[in-house]
């Protein structure tokens, strides 16, 4: 129903949590090269245990080739430096969201060319983890098409 795009991802226990969480959802993953670790990384089949072979999960070379694979009809960046709050767009079925490396986030180039949501933190706050992150926003896309399962 959605998928999910990690750019350049770092820390393997928050891959190992998003693969479980879309294959808990029905969401497509996909991940962005260069990776901080391999797929074969021990915290990474740690935290996703045997999810794994439920997740659809493709590993594309570059953001260009994997939006020309999806062409999704609608592509949500999603950081802190977003001025949308998550739950103001009515999402819609083949939605895409894409999340940056846990370090520093989505290059500026990528913000200035497509809508950007944020999720509402206190103001000192700088950041959430990233599975947690994505767990909100995919959460609510899925809520607002009450759960349905394709």
């Amino acid at each position: 129903m959605f998928n999910l795009i990690l750019y350049q991802p770092e820390i393997p226990p928050n891959t190992g949590n998003i693969i479980r969480l879309c294959a808990n959802t029905g969401t497509a993953l996909h991940l962005i090269r260069p990776l901080g670790f391999a797929l074969e990384n021990k915290q990474l089949r740690r935290a996703g245990l045997d999810y794994s072979e439920w997740a659809d999960m493709q590993v594309h070379d570059s953001l260009p080739e994997c939006l020309g694979h999806l062409q999704p009809p609608r592509l949500f960046a999603c950081s802190t430096k977003g001025a949308t709050d998550y739950v103001e767009p009515q999402y819609q079925p083949g939605d895409t969201f894409l999340f940056g490396p846990e370090t520093r986030g989505l290059p500026e180039d990528i913000l200035a060319s497509t809508a950007v949501i944020r999720i509402p933190m206190r103001p000192e706050s700088r950041s959430l983890n990233l599975s947690n992150a994505a767990a909100i926003i995919l959460y609510e896309a899925w809520r607002q098409q009450e759960f349905r399962v394709e």
